[in-house]
């Protein structure tokens, strides 16, 4: 019976009408229609999250506003607990901190970080308090915007609680400073398997490993040395390491080379950065940080991430790399199809190129690329 049945069944869900079935049988029609189911949910699993929201200095607001249209517009099963929080502060508020702690994720705006004085990042203050251990970057082309190089899809991951980051600084002498780089065995294990295991995890090929072994042989040797151990558990994906000024030429050279890349705290800002502005620039770049319990989500590349003054009169911020971001928030809190839906009308406005902000070359407003993201959700 079986045997017999599956011609037929073939029949009928052939896109093209053949002479013994014309037109084409309704099954057809709703075989080719139907969704993929993508995953399977628990029971409970659509209840609304709890999602802390800090929307941060100069852009932010812009951005988070657009953020929160969109999901009211898609009926995402999330609502938001806002917290006011500016760079200049001497601490992130403990309030905040509890409330991060308790809804475990978190979506967050630029902070401006005042350069020099004595007030430290509370970017920074957030990834040590939550330990954040590990920032994510994802710079690809995005379909209709233009850039210098084709097929760039690179992840940069970034370890993001020590080396130059540590804050460990002192004046030893007038006119002397002294600023310690901390690279520890158990951080540099942490990230590398961090890597290693999203490269698994998502059908990547390749982890490149960037460091300056060559000339502080012990902080980046032992960074390199963790590396290796680890990419010994993982035979099927392809580990190979680069130098970072080495790495910072062939990005703008070559960057399609790079699939995976894991760095040291301030070498995976500078690299982010750099791919950011290779793929189409840091408005678009989503990103985020996570660790063993919590998860912050904000526009992927630091640069440009406040805006300027004349950006936010005229309410003229690109909120492209901020939705993006939720939409990878979205699949942290296991609602994929509307992380899809949100990740599929950003690139429709975008390869429409009829509304994009000052940075991708057009004159919309934030609120114009908002409204055409909601025009375009399924």
């Amino acid at each position: 019976m079986a045997r017999r049945s599956a011609p037929l069944l073939r029949r009928l869900l052939s896109p093209t009408p053949s002479p013994s079935l014309s037109p084409p049988h309704p099954l057809a029609a709703a075989a080719v229609s139907r969704r993929t189911v993508t995953y399977m949910p628990r029971p409970g699993d659509g209840a609304p999250r709890a999602v802390t929201l800090i929307p941060g200095d100069g852009i932010g607001p812009l951005v988070t506003g657009a953020v929160r249209q969109v999901m009211e517009a898609m009926h995402a099963p999330v609502y938001f607990e806002s917290y006011e929080v500016r760079g200049d502060m001497p601490t992130v508020p403990p309030e905040v901190i509890d409330s991060i702690r308790r809804n475990k994720v978190c979506l967050k705006g630029g902070l401006a970080t005042p350069v020099g004085g004595g007030v430290s990042s509370l970017n920074v203050q957030l990834r040590k308090e939550l330990d954040l251990y590990a920032s994510l970057v994802n710079c690809f082309n995005l379909p209709g915007l233009p850039t210098r190089h084709d097929n760039v899809d690179i992840v940069v991951i970034r370890e993001n609680t020590e080396g130059e980051y540590s804050g460990l600084e002192h004046e030893v002498v007038p006119g002397v400073v002294e600023s310690l780089k901390v690279i520890t065995k158990f951080c540099s294990e942490r990230i590398a398997k961090y890597a290693f295991e999203y490269a698994y995890l998502n059908n990547r090929k390749k982890v490149t490993a960037v460091h300056k072994a060559n000339i502080m042989k012990l902080a980046d040797g032992l960074f390199l040395e963790s590396c290796r151990e680890v990419a010994t558990k993982y035979p099927g994906i392809q580990y190979n390491e680069i130098i970072v000024d080495n790495c910072c030429m062939q990005l703008v050279a070559k960057p399609e080379q790079f699939d995976v890349m894991v760095t040291p705290n301030l070498y995976g800002n500078l690299v982010a950065n750099t791919a950011a502005g290779i793929a189409g620039g840091t408005g678009v770049m989503p990103g985020g940080n996570v660790g063993q319990d919590h998860a912050v989500f904000e526009q992927g590349a630091s640069a440009g991430n406040v805006g300027n003054v004349k950006v936010v009169e005229q309410k003229k911020a690109n909120p492209v790399a901020l939705l993006l971001s939720s939409a990878m928030m979205l699949r942290h809190l296991q609602f994929p199809s509307f992380a899809d839906r949100l990740e599929t009308a950003v690139k429709r406005v975008i390869a429409e190129g009829k509304y994009r902000t000052k940075d991708l070359g057009g004159s919309s407003t934030t609120q114009e690329v908002t409204d055409a993201v909601i025009a375009h959700l399924d």
